[in-house]
């Protein structure tokens, strides 16, 4: 349904209008809550436009709605839902947290009695199995809707389309694979790990004009809405070389509100026996993995520190550990002129275990002698949808590999 209108100004070379034109076109931004655009172009009539309300809309909306608890719902996926019953949306919900109810009971509720006879539109497929919550598919069979809609099937197993199966078997019509490709991006890291049992994994690092790596972030970057707070946020995990934690006095952390702080991932490598970390104080509450060659001891000591000892520092065995603990996403940010992450990815380039990169260029030319360099192997690889934006006075360009 396309919710336009066509308006007739009185005089459109003085910009002049009928008064009934602009209720129109009010009338038009508050059904579509879009706003209207318009232009008059010589002519008496001038058209409205705004986004059409398919499927697509509403899965667009569903998408928006989940991405409201990015980096809150880890191990679980993002899912955002609405209910839309003739043309309007009567509910709409989104999971806030692992362990709390899913998105389809919070739409249902704010839906009502208005649920019967709707449209659920949901960007994953619903569940079909206790865990810690009920399923999904019985409120929506119990709210008697007469279709959903799924933007994606879950790729867990548990779930993988039995719950499309359950809603179909009881007389509700089901179409999947809206706007797919947005909501498998929405919840890549929880695909990747479901896939594969690890970590989604994305190479971080900082360019200088000359293309040298360096130890250095852009202006506002780790400030509250600069691009490496949120990177933070969005991810359950950073990797940290420990000659870097040597060099900082705070741990790398998200600045933006109510943000949960990723897993400290420390790599000590060729520490045997004490690993000094001036950036840890003991009211510290950071969540820290340690990975070491041998049994060493963290100092200052803390509770809450894990340290895993390896015959061999590798960054499949870091990624087989962190899957295993829960974590979904994790960043291995390649600063501080470290040479065990350079070896690091040397050893596994061709294991496939980093999927996506994130370079800043910074507008500096760097004199720095030594600086530590990917992988040579690495050249030889292509970025894949390739991005560029602009944040503050660097340049962002990503890529998946």
């Amino acid at each position: 349904m396309s919710n336009c209108f066509l308006l007739s100004p009185t005089d459109p070379s003085l910009g002049r209008s009928n008064p009934g034109a602009h209720v129109l076109r009010r009338r038009a931004e508050a059904k579509t809550g879009t706003p209207a655009r318009w232009s008059c172009g010589g002519s008496s009539m001038v058209r409205v436009r705004c986004e059409t309300r398919d499927d697509a809309f509403y899965m667009r909306k569903c998408v928006e709605l989940a991405r409201t608890a990015v980096g809150c719902t880890s191990p679980n996926p993002m899912v955002g839902c609405v209910i839309v019953k003739d043309g309007e949306i009567v509910g709409q919900g989104f999971h806030p947290k692992a362990g709390q109810p899913h998105a389809e009971v919070f739409a249902l509720k704010d839906a009502g009695s208005l649920a019967e006879n709707a449209t659920a539109y949901v960007s994953l497929e619903p569940c079909n199995h206790y865990g810690r919550t009920p399923p999904c598919t019985e409120a929506l069979i119990c709210a008697k809707v007469k279709q959903v809609v799924v933007g994606m099937v879950d790729p867990n197993p548990i779930v993988a389309s039995k719950g499309v199966e359950r809603l179909r078997d009881s007389g509700i019509k089901v179409t999947v694979g809206v706007e797919e490709m947005l909501c498998q991006k929405l919840n890549e890291a929880y695909i990747h790990r479901m896939l594969t049992g690890r970590p989604f994994v994305t190479l971080r690092y900082t360019l200088s004009f000359n293309g040298r790596i360096i130890n250095q972030l852009g202006k506002g970057a780790e400030e509250n809405g600069g691009y490496y707070s949120k990177l933070l946020r969005e991810y359950d995990g950073i990797i940290i070389p420990n000659d870097l934690l040597m060099k900082i006095s705070t741990l790398p952390a998200s600045h933006e509100t109510g943000a949960n702080q990723p897993f400290h991932i420390v790599i000590a490598k060729g520490v045997r026996s004490s690993l000094q970390l001036p950036a840890l104080s003991a009211r510290s509450k950071a969540k820290i993995i340690v990975f070491a060659e041998d049994d060493i001891k963290v100092e200052p000591e803390m509770e809450g520190i894990e340290i895993v000892v390896l015959e061999k520092i590798t960054l499949s065995s870091i990624l087989d550990y962190c899957g295993n603990r829960g974590l979904c996403s994790i960043v291995l940010d390649f600063r501080g002129g470290s040479e065990c992450l350079s070896e690091l990815l040397e050893d596994n380039i061709a294991e496939n275990l980093v999927q996506k990169a994130i370079m800043e260029i910074l507008p500096i030319w760097s004199t720095s002698e030594g600086t530590s360099q990917l992988p040579s192997a690495w050249k030889s690889l292509t970025l894949r949808n390739l991005e560029s934006r602009t944040s503050n006075e660097s340049v962002l360009v990503e890529g998946y590999i």
